[in-house]
């Protein structure tokens, strides 16, 4: 099965109060779930790939076989596709997070979108900061 997985992290202040939200829908667009929650203080891109590992984890226990990934992080989308280096060793730990929760899926691919077209997710990330 097939999963459209949206996702986003967002801190106020960086580091900050921060929060992610993951929207998981089927091949079809069909909305399976949406979660957003608070992580407590972190970076803009430590709450973008905390987002990302909640996005996949929804996504395989919903039974995925196959995870479309989209995120408006271009740092965290070219870094997951190898693109970019990660040099930070905080993002490296979760860069490595992210690749063993991707090993067990059939197939994954992650891009990157503006942020207006990850509204859903977004959404759900200031919910949670304004919670």
């Amino acid at each position: 099965m097939k999963l459209i997985v949206n996702v986003d992290g967002g801190a106020r202040g960086n580091p900050g109060p921060a929060a992610i939200g993951a929207v998981v829908r089927d091949a079809d667009g069909e909305l399976l779930e949406e979660r957003g929650e608070r992580i407590g203080v972190a970076t803009n891109n430590v709450a973008e790939y905390r987002a990302l590992l909640l996005g996949i984890e929804r996504a395989a226990e919903l039974g995925a076989g196959e995870v479309e990934l989209i995120g408006d992080s271009e740092l965290v989308v070219r870094q997951v596709k190898g693109e970019y280096k990660v040099k930070d060793a905080t993002l490296r730990d979760l860069h490595s997070q992210v690749k063993r929760a991707l090993r067990p899926l059939e197939s994954w691919s992650i891009r990157h979108v503006r942020r207006a077209e990850n509204a859903d997710a977004d959404r759900l990330v200031n919910a949670a900061l304004d919670a």
